[in-house]
């Protein structure tokens, strides 16, 4: 199967298609590694609304798209950034996609995105304002039966004077947690508003307010998601975890050999990559537990190459890649986003996606996908 794929000067040349489609893989109830997908969020491509408006979203695919992951033994991180969180969609938007994924697949392993983004990101809080921010959502999640990830908060990085009122903040928000949360520690890169986090910076400074959140609080606290694409960064946190609490990586350049892990320990996986790559995960975390490194290893790091393209910078704009994919595998009818996010990327980046996606077997029918390139590539006149 071919199709004409143009340079950047509009040039047209011809590429055969020569991917296989991954083998399908279910996780059992006791994998090798907890893998959350974070998953994205289907607009409502005939909603009035402008853009930068009122989320609307289209739940029946949506829904649809959070059966499939859980049909693969996946969990699912919801409400996250993949989905838009704080750049298209907010507060009440997220809490209703709580709900209905709860309503939806009760049974599944699922932990929300808790933060305080409903505040107002133009005034300026107090630390008590952060603390409450943070407590009513937690209690509109807890509410309804939801696990909770401790988002980072864009108000607590310019409320906090000092490491310790991190400190504070964060052991009096999981004094009323019900159940071991995840922490979220989002870098810069993917949230610019972040910088700073922990009172510093310096990674060597920010650690250890993270970990000594972590060790006053260590009954509360399932693991931390790290998300700064840097493996050592993330190896080096991970020696230094008290027994008990996971480390989930959040590195979508460096995921196969931090999930693989060393004679010291390794990583679970709490990734927005894990959202397009989906099937790749079960089979290859399956293969891992089958005590087959080699297939785990081989199904993963070929992805490794469209991943950095997806997270390259701006990398909070990877959502537009993800959505991307979920449009010529099929999970929608379309290629519209909360906030017009599909706007974010050039065409350039679309079309090496398509490469990528096809050389690793993530296109599970070609010919829709060719199909809908073709579409793609005559909205922009080639």
């Amino acid at each position: 199967m071919k199709i004409a794929l143009p340079d950047t000067n509009g040039r047209l040349t011809d590429y055969s298609l020569t991917g296989r489609p991954i083998a399908q893989a279910v996780l059992g109830d006791n994998p090798a590694r907890v893998v959350y997908s974070a998953a994205h969020v289907v607009a409502d491509p005939f909603t009035a609304n402008d853009p930068s408006g009122r989320t609307t979203i289209d739940w029946e695919k949506t829904m649809a798209f959070r059966r499939y992951l859980a049909g693969l033994g996946l969990g699912i991180a919801e409400a996250m950034d993949t989905a838009q969180r704080g750049m298209g969609l907010d507060w009440p938007g997220a809490l209703e996609l709580i709900r209905r994924t709860k309503a939806e697949i009760p049974d599944a392993l699922v932990a929300n995105g808790c933060g305080t983004d409903h505040l107002d990101q133009a005034t300026s809080y107090t630390l008590d304002d952060v603390r409450r921010a943070y407590l009513d959502q937690l209690e509109a999640i807890q509410k309804v039966g939801g696990r909770v990830i401790l988002m980072a908060s864009r108000a607590l990085v310019k409320a906090a004077k000092t490491p310790e009122d991190y400190v504070k903040v964060y052991s009096d928000v999981l004094g009323a947690c019900d159940q071991p949360v995840i922490l979220h520690w989002l870098g810069e890169m993917f949230d610019p508003q972040l910088a700073g986090y922990w009172g510093s910076k310096e990674f060597e400074k920010a650690m250890p307010v993270a970990l000594a959140v972590i060790n006053e609080n260590a009954s509360k606290i399932d693991g931390i998601k790290i998300s700064l694409l840097d493996k050592q960064k993330e190896i080096d946190m991970r020696r230094l975890l008290p027994v008990g609490v996971k480390m989930y990586t959040g590195d979508d350049f460096n995921y196969p050999e931090l999930i693989e892990g060393d004679a010291e320990g390794f990583s679970h996986a709490l990734l927005g990559i894990f959202d397009p790559l989906a099937p790749a995960a079960a089979f290859a975390v399956k293969s891992l537990g089958d005590g087959d490194t080699s297939a785990f290893r081989s199904t993963l790091d070929p992805t490794v190459p469209l991943a950095r393209l997806i997270f390259r910078a701006p990398t909070q704009y990877y959502k537009t890649g993800v959505v991307f994919l979920a449009w010529l595998n099929g999970f929608q009818d379309h290629f519209v986003m909360l906030n017009g996010a599909q706007a974010m990327r050039p065409l350039p980046y679309f079309t090496e996606v398509f490469r990528l996606a096809d050389a690793c077997g993530l296109l599970r029918e070609p010919e829709m996908a060719v199909n809908r390139m073709k579409r793609l590539l005559a909205f922009y006149g080639a």
